[in-house]
């Protein structure tokens, strides 16, 4: 199967200009465009819907959303209708969310990765229609099924860095999403801890890349192991239009 390709509208970018950044990687036959929940700049459910309204075609991905935020029953049943209106065009991913902003707002945990163990198999199953009922350290669900699963389910990623975190990642969702690849063995050694499961990875561009600097570095990615490669404006340059258009037909 061939690599997706996915552009990155960043949040550092007003919500208004999302529209435009929709259209243009629509017309420009991008794959996916792809959202971030960051602190506290823009909602990704809230950005993934009208996005996914205002186009046809194109696969809207979110990473991440962070668990802190989200009982796992309204996360599944936020994701499950929006894979019914647009089936097939919707990718989430799931994570620990940076551990600051979680304090800050209150939703810190003790141990993340338990925390990230239990939502992510609580909405996975949900996803699937499942009944679950399940006491953990974090997540408490009684006999909780979705009216509406989606059928299918959409792809359910955790977005991850380090090796214990991919490796829960394989064993828990439908693969990885790795944050800000800039060197391709981070891909080969998630393959290898994920085996066959789906791997996407963030990786920064500036946009003064030429075209074929940039196909050539996603398909350096591809070649060890990126199933879908996503790229991304910097801090500095932010901005999307150069990405899409040098992806671009």
């Amino acid at each position: 199967m061939s690599t997706s390709i996915g552009v990155v509208f960043r949040p550092q970018l007003p919500p208004e200009e999302l529209r435009g950044a929709v259209e243009a990687a629509e017309a420009a036959g991008i794959g996916e465009l792809w959202l971030w929940e960051d602190c506290f700049l823009e909602g990704g459910l809230t950005a993934a819907a009208a996005a996914l309204a205002w186009s046809e075609r194109i696969t809207v991905g979110i990473g991440l959303l962070p668990v802190p935020f989200r009982n796992p029953a309204l996360a599944a049943m936020e994701i499950a209708t929006l894979a019914r209106l647009f089936p097939g065009r919707l990718t989430v991913a799931l994570g620990h969310g940076v551990q600051e902003w979680m304090h800050q707002v209150g939703a810190g945990v003790d141990s993340p990765m338990t925390l990230l163990r239990e939502h992510v198999s609580a909405v996975q199953a949900l996803l699937r229609g499942d009944e679950v009922d399940v006491r953990g350290r974090y997540v408490s669900l009684d006999r909780v099924r979705l009216d509406w699963p989606p059928d299918p389910a959409p792809r359910l990623l955790v977005g991850a860095r380090g090796p214990r975190t991919i490796a829960l990642a394989g064993e828990v969702s439908d693969g990885v999403l790795l944050d800000t690849v800039i060197d391709p063995d981070v891909v080969r050694r998630a393959r290898e801890l994920v085996g066959d499961a789906h791997v996407a990875a963030y990786t920064p561009i500036e946009p003064s890349a030429t075209p074929d600097a940039i196909r050539s570095w996603i398909a350096e990615l591809a070649a060890v192991g990126a199933d879908t490669v996503i790229v991304q404006g910097t801090d500095d340059h932010p901005e999307h239009g150069p990405l899409i258009a040098a992806l671009g037909r």
